[in-house]
């Protein structure tokens, strides 16, 4: 399946994106999960996404897919998504329209309910950290999400309350007006708004209660486990089942830091119940943060042979990993190398960073001591009754809460299921005593609502035994008494000393950076009053994300970039309000006295009519989306979203609920109001030092040791407290204006401009080729239909109404960074930049382009790869959002505009990034290895400082419009629409692109080459500088390309093929079809390459990890071009400085080891059904189809046809362990194709080589570094949140935890 990689990752290793999965559900900071609609512009993210940063290019081809959502949920290679909150760092200039984005899948942008107004919770309180990973799909819309609902339409008084939209004005037929309808701001009073409805009445609806999920099925039993049912069909015959231990780091002793993390690891990893449900399909993994550990169990209902029913024995197998675990010494002694070698590949720069930011913010209480890694010291020391001693303390029925959601029909059965496998547990033995007087103890507070049965809200199917009855029974109920968490808010008047800005500085830093914290009790959402304040304090802070992030255009912008962040946090215990200011150093001062000056020109003079209009209209439209697509919310999503939701105290409702609310209360709200509660989140910036206003909770600066000045090199980075607070003074003493009103543009093309194109142009389809002399081809088994429009540009389209009203769009242009040439290099990846940073079409505006897609929910993405460059649009068919997003796209293709100060943007932007390289152990150890197996090749890698001073602007332009060649270029599009629509759309605004014919604009591209073999640089090291110890290792060797092509010319597939056709005649069962099918196919490679790859990570893992203990993590990966004939595959390890030489042995061992350890059938079982069961999950997502869509018609990909999407299942299935070894085989693993290279980071790294720094201009000005041989830089870094650790590695998928918890890795079933 050929999908696009985002250019976040780098061209073929895979680096462990700052942080891996950046989930919502278990994020560090929740963001008060109510469903609120986040609409795409509430960030930047209204505009064209590209990756904040410049793209890492050594690791582009086979990232996870991460994104900077609020809330992410997981990867779509990734059936399980690891609960640790993926941290991106942006640092893309406030200034640009259009913005590098990473993929997301489909469930993310049904399920980023964002709630409590975080309209930028990137990650931990608002922090960025580097690059969004992407394989592929498409960026969506950023937080989508609706407020779930009640199935009923509220009405007051028999009226429907009309909420506020957009009208058109008289006088501008193309702009949207900015007045209300009916002056409806002029009047602010309700009494005018609703004459019928009183004040009093007002108040009484205010005041009600919002409805709980209609769905949910709760209980309790008799010893106490509380269990919660949601029946989900997607995806369908499958279910999630999470047992949520509520115990965590906060709750460890002084001598028991990581303890908690610690039995997570053994008690899932050493579950023989666990390990009988390998090979049926199920998936599993376990995270541990401040309160809870948390085990988790994906599985499909049924067994695919036997129909067993799975969820007893995944019941029994929670049951035993919760309660009956066994501290086996030879498995806690296994699990304590790995997490030692984990705490040793987490302690990254960024988590670092993340560690200061908690110590500062909560220094008055024990968060700030507890991070769930805990301390190697303590970890060292303990043995099996010590985490006994504490699992026996901690781990009982009545501490914990069973979560099950899923294709489940009946609910009765299902609680008879979890009553017969956990109803005993716990009451062995055990004398009674009454239950503790509060179900939660003293975290109830802000950690769950207090309900009988121990959840927030009521349902009508909740189920608990009597409580007399358990009186007699239960001798645990959870504890009453739990270690105190108490918080200094930031509120007025309360009385605490102002603590001074704190500074962290460090020589691993690049760039400045500080937040301002304010911390106040979490507000749980339980009335319409409670939704009505958070959608108003949506609108108040959308509005200022975007002046931020628009206002700012000169090409020595103060900022990097401004993130305001206001969110919830259950594993915290508060609400976080952020302000997060990015900048290069010389610009600091200028930085945070602009961004001060902006947020107190928002709460001093509050938006404007049309932003009131514009965001609340958006909101409600993206809502309603979400509505329409409640039956295509993934279980895992639901899941999440009720626990966080259950640990903050907010009622549960689903997707319809939550519309219909949010209708009722928009209708309720005036600018006045959104202006006043908007201005008391500000107050503690824009009233700084103030006696009245709130005192923030902490301000902390992250800033470099020493910084590079042209001209003179490195030189120190010096700065006080004292300069820091005078900065953020400055900004309070500038004089500000209200905002002006701006105009937008209701359309892009008006229709007397269209009429004008096609009578121009005559657009028309035109038979896809010679051979197929027919207009339109149109496959009835798949509903794909392929079009070609006279202009040259091939069109693929399938009608799905998986994601009801919604659609997605991608343009995919040939060529990307492999048309650069040796004059050139960063020319394609910088042009793909500038035209991102300009963000203008025509006549339009950065702003209006903006605020046009804001109007219209249009999310989009431009990307450059090696191979191609790529567009991406997601939209809703309402409100002729579809046409919209065509006419962007036409207007980009014909009218862009190329901006010099948007050039000098990106141009800056790749040198920053660049010089940052160094700083990385891993980026560094990458980018090294690539050069060295590409031959100093510099389209694998980042430009270097003397490439972009070649560059020009014109030179840019014409290496990226070059490429914008009819016949080169492909568009596919997936959505709920009809043939109608979308052939008029297609018609009206691909067919008026005027292009050029390939023939007319040909061009040969540089020859790229591995390098000759043997060579003395195909084992190198680097030795980083630092104040602790790291170790990290790659591992590569060239692979042919997806469809069988390799660097030297060969087509093995014709080998393959010819083979498959002297064994025709074998026999004619139906394996035997199924197999010869594989073998003439063109996808062969392709299959069998992914199965291959399973089992080599299922091996790694095992041998490396869990058999030798010399790592936490390892992964194979592959990276296998559609259009360039390579590929390579390239082995990710982490390890300590000890022990890294030997991993590396041992990985080289596993890798070469596949003929004489031979691969067994329950190897390859167990690989297609991961393979099948991924694919079975995506299916019904759009991005997922826009994937398989991908150079159908491309010449430049000329095998791909029809039967690499309809046979797919067939071809996974017809795989035989023969197969295997012919992909194996092409994988170049002797000692003379293999590149390896080593990187350590510590205080005395390299100080006992003797191998000289050889000077190259790919390491100019790279102190710090001393690299061992030639060779450069690549982005593997991995972010993990110092409020959450990780558990055992699952092979290959690098399934980061969530930032608030230590999330386990753990092999998958």
């Amino acid at each position: 399946m050929a999908t696009l990689s985002s250019s976040s990752v780098m061209a073929g290793i895979q680096v462990p994106q700052t942080r891996g999965d950046s989930s919502v559900s278990k994020g560090r900071r929740s963001m008060v999960r109510v469903n609120i609609p986040v609409p795409a512009v509430s960030f930047p993210l209204t505009r064209f996404h590209l990756p904040s940063v410049p793209a890492p290019a050594a690791a582009r081809r086979l990232g996870d897919r991460n994104s900077i959502e609020l809330y992410q949920n997981r990867d779509n290679n990734t059936v399980r998504k690891l609960k640790m909150k993926m941290k991106k760092k942006k640092t893309s200039n406030a200034a640009k329209a259009w913005k590098w984005s990473a993929s997301f899948s489909r469930s993310q942008q049904l399920r980023t309910w964002v709630p409590c107004c975080s309209s930028l919770s990137r990650n931990c309180y608002g922090k960025t950290t580097p690059f969004p990973a992407s394989n592929s799909a498409s960026p969506f819309f950023r937080q989508k999400s609706c407020f779930p609902l009640s199935a009923h339409t509220f009405k007051t008084h028999g009226n429907h309350i009309r909420p506020l939209c957009a009208t058109v004005g008289p006088d501008e037929p193309h702009a949207a007006s900015t007045a209300l309808p009916d002056g409806l701001l002029e009047k602010q009073g309700f009494d005018s708004l609703y004459p019928q409805l009183q004040i009093a009445e007002l108040e009484g609806f205010l005041s009600t209660e919002i409805p709980s999920h209609p769905k949910l099925h709760r209980g309790q039993l008799k010893n106490g486990l509380r269990y919660l049912i949601l029946p989900n069909k997607v995806p369908a015959n499958r279910f999630e089942a999470h047992m949520e231990v509520h115990v965590g780091s906060i709750d460890e002793e002084d001598d028991e830091q990581g303890i908690a993390h610690m039995i997570e690891h053994v008690a899932f990893l050493g579950s023989k119940k666990r390990e009988k449900l390998l090979g049926t399909g199920a998936r599993s993994n376990a995270y541990t943060d401040f309160h809870h550990t948390v085990f988790h169990i994906h599985s499909p209902t049924c067994t695919k042979d036997a129909d067993e029913d799975l969820l007893p024995l995944v019941l029994d197998a929670l049951n035993e990993i919760a309660f009956h675990p066994k501290f086996l010494s030879s498995r806690v002694e296994k699990e304590r190398r790995a997490i030692l070698s984990e705490l040793q590949m987490m302690n990254t720069i960024e988590y670092r960073v993340d560690c200061q930011l908690l110590q500062h913010l909560h220094s008055e209480n024990k968060l700030s001591k507890r991070f769930p890694i805990g301390l190697e010291e303590q970890i060292k020391k303990w043995d099996a009754d010590k985490i006994r001693k504490f699992h026996e303390r901690w781990y009982f029925p009545a501490n914990a809460t069973l979560y099950i959601v899923g294709d489940i029909n009946n609910i009765s059965k299902t609680i008879n299921q979890i009553e017969a496998v956990f109803e005993q547990t716990g009451l062995e033995n055990e004398a009674a005593s009454p239950p503790a007087s509060s179900a939660f103890g003293a975290m109830a507070n802000f950690l769950v609502p207090k309900l009988s049965a121990g959840f927030a809200g009521s349902s009508s199917h909740e189920r608990s035994a009597n409580a007399a009855d358990q009186s007699k029974i239960l001798k645990k109920e959870r504890h009453a008494v739990r270690p105190p968490i108490k918080h200094n808010w930031s509120l007025p008047g309360h009385k605490t000393d102002m603590k001074p800005p704190q500074i962290f500085q460090h020589e691993l830093l690049q760039n400045f950076s500080i937040n301002m914290f304010c911390k106040i009790p979490v507000t749980k959402v339980r009335t319409f009053r409670d939704l009505r304040n958070v959608l108003m304090k949506r609108i108040f802070l959308s509005a200022l994300h975007f002046r931020i992030n628009s206002r700012y255009k000169s090409s020595n912008p103060p900022f990097t970039s401004v993130e305001l962040d206001h969110s919830d946090s259950g594993r915290e215990g508060c609400t976080v309000t952020t302000l997060t200011v990015t900048a290069e150093p010389k610009n600091w001062q200028n930085a945070i006295k602009v961004a001060v000056q902006e947020v107190r020109r928002l709460k001093e003079f509050g938006v404007t009519k049309g932003e009131l209009t514009r965001y609340m209209d958006a909101l409600l439209k993206d809502s309603e989306h979400l509505a329409a697509m409640i039956d295509n919310v993934s279980s895992v999503d639901n899941l999440d979203f009720i626990m966080e939701s259950d640990a903050l105290g907010h009622i549960v409702m689903d997707q319809t609920q939550g519309h219909e609310c949010l209708m009722a209360v928009a209708g309720t709200v005036t600018l006045e109001e959104v202006n006043s509660i908007g201005a008391q989140v500000l107050e503690f910036i824009s009233d700084f030092g103030k006696p009245t206003a709130p005192f923030p909770a902490a301000v902390v600066a992250c800033v470099p040791k020493k910084v590079h000045v042209d001209g003179v090199g490195e030189t120190e980075f010096k700065i006080t407290s004292t300069e820091i607070t005078s900065a953020i003074k400055s900004g309070l003493i500038e004089p500000i204006e209200a905002e002006p009103e701006l105009e937008v543009p209701k359309e892009l093309i008006s229709p007397q401009q269209l009429q004008e194109l096609r009578m121009q142009q005559r657009p028309s389809f035109i038979p896809l080729s010679p051979e197929i002399n027919v207009t339109k081809l149109q496959d009835k088994e798949t509903g794909i239909t392929q079009l070609r429009l006279s202009n040259g540009i091939p069109i693929n389209y399938k009608i799905s109404k998986n994601e009801s009203r919604g659609g997605v769009m991608r343009l995919i242009v040939g060529g990307g960074r492999a048309a650069e040439s040796s004059d050139t290099n960063g020319a394609v990846v910088v042009g793909v930049r500038t035209l991102s940073e300009g963000g203008r079409v025509g006549n339009f505006s950065r702003e209006q382009v903006e605020l046009f897609c804001v109007n219209h929910l249009i999310n989009c993405s431009l990307e450059s790869t090696e191979e191609f460059i790529s567009m991406e649009f997601r939209f809703t068919l309402r409100d002729n959002g579809m046409r919209a997003a065509f006419q962007l796209l036409h207007m980009v293709l014909e009218h862009s505009v190329w901006l010099e100060d948007a050039f000098d943007r990106a141009r800056q932007l790749y040198l920053s990034y660049y010089r940052s390289i160094p700083k990385s152990l891993e980026r560094s150890t990458a980018h090294k290895l690539m050069l060295a197996m590409m031959n100093d090749d510099e389209r694998f890698v980042e430009p270097t400082p003397k490439s972009l001073q070649n560059l020009t602007l014109k030179s840019v332009k014409d290496a990226v419009m070059n490429q914008f060649v009819g016949d080169n270029m492909e568009v596919s599009i997936v959505g709920d629409f009809s043939e109608e629509e979308i052939e008029s759309c297609i018609l009206d605004y691909l067919g008026t692109v005027r292009t050029s014919r390939k023939s007319e604009r040909e061009h040969e591209f540089s020859p790229i080459l591995f390098r000759t073999s043997p060579s003395d640089l195909q084992f190198q090291q680097v030795f980083l500088k630092d104040t602790d110890e790291r170790a990290c290792a790659y591992i590569a060797g060239p692979a042919p390309n997806r469809w069988g092509f390799t660097i030297d010319g060969k087509d093995l597939l014709e080998s393959v093929a010819d083979e498959a056709q002297l064994h025709s005649k074998e026999g004619n069962n139906v394996w035997k079809d199924l197999q010869r099918k594989l073998r003439g196919h063109p996808l062969f490679y392709g299959i069998t390459m992914g199965l291959l790859a399973e089992v080599i990570n299922s091996r790694l893992f095992t041998t490396v990890r869990d058999s030798l203990g010399l790592t936490y993590d390892v992964s194979f990966e592959l990276s296998l071009f559609d259009r360039l004939k390579l590929g390579w595959y390239v082995i990710s390890v982490t390890s300590t400085p000890s022990k890294v030489y030997k991993a590396v042995d041992a990985c080289k061992n596993v890798l070469r080891g596949l003929h004489t350890n031979r691969i067994s059938p329950r190897e390859l079982e167990r690989a297609k059904r991961t393979l099948l069961m991924r694919h079975e999950a995506e299916i019904k997502s759009n991005a997922y189809w826009l994937g398989l869509l991908a150079h159908l018609q491309a010449s430049s990909v000329p095998r791909k046809d029809m039967s690499c999407i309809k046979e797919l299942t067939s071809l996974y299935e017809g795989a035989s362990i023969e197969d295997i070894y012919l992909a194996y085989d092409q994988l170049r693993v002797d000692e003379d194709s293999l590149y390896s290279c080593i990187g350590i980071a510590g205080a005395n790294a390299g100080e006992d080589t003797t191998d000289s720094v050889e000077e190259e201009e790919s390491i100019e000005g790279f102190q710090g570094v001393v690299p061992v041989g030639r060779g450069g830089l690549k982005d593997i870094g991995r972010e993990i949140s110092p409020s959450g650790a990780r558990g055992p590695v699952e092979p290959g998928r690098k399934r980061l935890a969530q930032q608030t918890g230590v999330g386990n890795i753990h092999r998958g079933f």
